[in-house]
């Protein structure tokens, strides 16, 4: 049994273009919603299709007339704690040591949320889960949960979290059985 899980970042909007950590309520902005519709359609058929909990993964996988049938929790980005809604810059104001920390050490969690480390054993136990069952499966999911995805196929330590960039609308391809994963890095939607 082989499976395919595409995973797709979603479109940019406000707290993406302020650099600011999401509270899961905020839409996509016209920019973002344009481009999505440019690359409806050229996803192929999945038997599977789900998301982060997030309005921009639901509004993004909306447009690109993809029904998804959940939006599981354990897909949901990053949790930050007491910085949700605040941008980076203002917490590195006020907090720039706890903003080093986090950044530094994958065990941390100075905001009172979810630790990197955290992040990436949850989104590897939905991947394996995930690699027992048959077919394709579409996930619009947070940057954030991309990049843990790729930690996990690696094998990489979490502290090459930060390394990877996801750029919006793009897609992340993983293939495998039993567990062992292949990786094909995020190519944008138009050319899919």
């Amino acid at each position: 049994m082989t499976s395919r899980v595409t995973l797709i970042s979603p479109a940019l909007g406000p707290s993406m273009r302020q650099a600011r950590f999401d509270d899961g309520t905020t839409s996509l902005d016209d920019d973002g919603a344009a481009q999505v519709r440019t690359a409806a359609g050229t996803m192929r058929p999945a038997v599977r299709v789900v998301t982060s909990p997030s309005v921009r993964c639901r509004e993004t996988a909306t447009a690109l007339g993809l029904r998804a049938d959940a939006s599981p929790d354990e897909l949901t980005g990053l949790r930050v704690g007491r910085w949700q809604g605040l941008t980076l810059d203002e917490v590195s104001r006020s907090e720039p040591e706890a903003v080093a920390l986090w950044l530094g050490d994958p065990d941390s969690a100075p905001h009172g949320g979810e630790s990197v480390r955290d992040l990436c054993l949850r989104i590897g136990r939905w991947l394996d889960t995930a690699s027992r069952t048959d077919g394709h499966t579409i996930a619009v999911v947070e940057p954030d949960v991309v990049r843990a995805v790729v930690v996990h196929v690696l094998g990489a330590p979490a502290r090459a979290f930060w390394r990877a960039d996801v750029p919006p609308l793009t897609a992340t391809e993983i293939t495998g059985r039993s567990e062992r994963w292949n990786l094909r890095l995020g190519h944008p939607l138009q050319s899919t």
